[in-house]
């Protein structure tokens, strides 16, 4: 399974922390406002008429190192009437009813009930090396848990949910008294994993498991975030090109429902706000923003004027 997933999906990076805790919003540290601002992400401007609308290639995880991000970013979403993310992660009474819905199994059930005997014991292999108890994600369907192991060991490893990209944003808006619109919901973001059936669902779980034991996890999430952090357009398309090699059902999963679904509905979103807002800085996943079914290209082709900043 192509570790991508980990920066594609704001909600499931921010939803148990935000469930568990009150945001905290990456502060810039004064010895790092004092050196050169390296490019981030990727950054685009679409056109239409005289409206404008930002799109930023985020990744939903963080360190007070990436901040401030570089002025032509803090600059365009200055200049914005309002920010517009995947979800508002802020919102956490929809993300626990989300959770709720689509995450844990109703009462009497534990995931037991729907693994394979080598599925549930590989699970419980993986717990016991985390130190984390089976009785703590009886409850929660296959999916959730693989989501909550990478977000751990993204943590482990020194990028915690609760410094992501998204998160600074909300604060400089608030900071600035814009809105904050969301392009999607916690219910339709995570419905799209609960779409799984049993099957998928623990070979989602099982290819995660392996791929956190052996190190290839982290291996290609550190090199997903080297590529942003240096804004590095050939080494995120690189991502991408890889990830739509995947041959297995994971890897399709990704690309067809969390990409492929989601880009046109999401230039659809954009689309829109170019009809009524002046100017408007959209932050979606960076890998939304890539290839020929990405949202910029999509606009493009419906005539809409592109320009990659960076």
């Amino acid at each position: 399974m192509r570790r991508y997933v980990v920066f594609i999906f704001t909600a499931l990076l921010g939803l148990y922390a935000a469930s568990a805790q009150a945001d905290k919003a990456a502060a810039p540290s004064a010895s790092i406002q004092k050196h050169a601002i390296p490019q981030r992400g990727t950054l685009y401007r679409a056109t239409h008429g005289g409206n404008i609308s930002y799109l930023f290639g985020t990744i939903h995880v963080g360190q007070t190192a990436f901040y401030p991000l570089e002025p032509q970013v803090t600059r365009a979403l200055s200049d914005a009437e309002k920010l517009v993310i995947e979800v508002d992660i802020g919102d956490t009474e929809a993300m626990r009813l989300a959770i709720m819905r689509h995450g844990i199994y109703p009462d009497g059930q534990t995931i037991n009930r729907h693994l394979s005997a080598d599925g549930s014991a590989q699970l419980r292999q993986a717990l016991q090396r985390v130190g984390i108890p089976f009785e703590s994600v009886a409850r929660m369907k296959p999916w959730m848990v693989a989501n909550l192991l990478l977000i751990q060991e993204m943590e482990r490893n020194g990028f915690p949910t609760e410094q992501g990209i998204e998160k600074y944003f909300i604060s400089l808006a608030q900071k600035q008294n814009k809105p904050i619109q969301e392009l999607e919901t916690a219910d339709y973001q995570l419905s799209l994993f609960d779409s799984m059936n049993d099957a998928e669902q623990e070979e989602y779980l099982k290819e995660n498991l392996a791929e956190l034991a052996n190190g290839k996890a982290m291996k290609k999430a550190l090199a997903l975030i080297a590529a942003w952090q240096n804004a590095d357009a050939q080494a995120l398309e690189d991502a991408l090109l890889e990830m739509q090699k995947g041959e297995t059902a994971s890897d399709r999963f990704l690309q067809q429902v969390l990409l492929d679904q989601r880009n046109p509905n999401m230039a659809n979103k954009v689309e829109a706000l170019l009809k009524t807002d002046k100017t408007s800085f959209v932050a979606v996943g960076a890998l939304h923003l890539l290839g020929d079914k990405g949202v910029p290209q999509l606009l493009r082709q419906r005539g809409y004027q592109v320009q990659k900043i960076y």
